[in-house]
């Protein structure tokens, strides 16, 4: 039988990715697993000028800080002491750097949100989660506003 030890949980700060947390939260504690929660950013340094590469290079760092000390408040804040966690930052496309991560930790399920996003803006940007699922190496839990089930006051 398939046990769940790991699960990924991708966070964009957004109320749907907190909502996923806690979801994620429910099924760490019945299952007894550790959580990882990720953060990807987009790296920022398409110019090659030597002072904008160092310029970029000190603004990716202070978007690492910045998303270190949020998920930091986030497990803190929605986690606390009832599940291990570790914090998981890493730059570069997001679908990418998350299934690359499914894999490092050997994840055993992926919950993540999704956003809705509909018509052009579908067309133009597709959907991460989309992206996750098509390619994950593990199963994934997609969730959608509302969540049904839960309730939550985040």
């Amino acid at each position: 039988m398939q046990t769940i030890e790991n699960i990924l949980v991708p966070i964009d700060f957004s109320d749907y990715s907190r909502k996923a947390l806690q979801y994620a939260k429910e099924f760490a504690l019945k299952f007894s697993a550790k959580m990882y929660l990720i953060y990807v950013f987009r790296p920022i340094f398409e110019d090659i000028e030597v002072g904008v590469i160092n310029e970029s290079i000190q603004f990716n760092n202070e978007i690492e800080e910045y998303a270190r000390e949020k998920l930091q408040k986030l497990i803190q804040d929605i986690i606390g002491s009832d599940v291990p966690v570790e914090p998981v930052i890493r730059m570069g496309r997001p679908f990418m750097e998350i299934n690359r991560a499914a894999e490092e930790y050997d994840i055993d399920l992926i919950i993540i949100a999704t956003h809705g996003h509909t018509g052009v803006q579908h067309l133009l940007f597709g959907s991460t989660a989309e992206k996750v699922v098509r390619k994950a190496p593990c199963p994934v839990l997609s969730l959608r506003e509302p969540v049904k089930g839960f309730r939550f006051d985040c």
